[in-house]
């Protein structure tokens, strides 16, 4: 199964450690651990189920989008995105 980390920003809501997750695109996976933490969902994905703005997907190290395909091997980093000036 996919496995799944969380930024420390959003530990306060994620699991603290990688999570193991089913499914076979990102929006599974990520659907896999909202059904245990669904304060989770609202943070990263807004009314109409999009990525938020201010989160970036990466799945084993390459940016990634909601429909992308994970392999079961497959680590999937939620982050925080960062901008300023």
């Amino acid at each position: 199964m996919p496995q799944v980390l969380f930024t420390a920003h959003l530990r306060r809501l994620a699991p603290p450690s990688p999570v193991e997750a089913a499914g076979k695109t990102v929006a599974e996976a990520l659907d896999s651990v909202f059904a245990h933490h669904p304060m989770l969902e609202g943070y990263i994905l807004d009314d109409q189920r999009r990525l938020r703005r201010h989160i970036a997907l990466f799945v084993d190290g390459t940016r990634a989008g909601l429909a992308d395909p994970v392999g079961p091997k497959a680590e999937i980093a939620v982050l925080q995105a960062l901008s300023g000036g």
